[in-house]
């Protein structure tokens, strides 16, 4: 279920933001016994350059991250760490 996940997020992602680089990690195994584990959620890690990101301050490049991933950080994901950069920052 968990490698699903982490093509939904990067589809989901690739989709709104059309990324040039765009990493995935899976970082449940670390949060075990967790309350978001208990109930089947995950907790991921994105690292993502894009476009979409140039001249915005980290607050409104996670709502873009946020936005993309709409209803499914509700329904799937209990924690999101995210790396946000525009490509002149890589």
């Amino acid at each position: 279920m968990t490698l699903g996940r982490v093509a939904t997020i990067k589809s989901m992602l690739t989709a709104a933001l059309a990324p040039d680089e765009l990493l995935v990690k899976d970082q449940s195994h670390l949060h075990a016994g967790h309350a978001g584990a208990k109930e089947g959620k995950g907790h991921f890690e994105v690292t993502i350059v894009s476009d979409e990101f140039t001249g915005l301050n980290r607050i409104a490049r996670h709502r873009l991250v946020y936005d993309a991933l709409g209803n499914f950080l509700a329904t799937d994901i209990h924690a999101l760490r995210i790396n946000a950069y525009s490509p002149s920052e890589r």
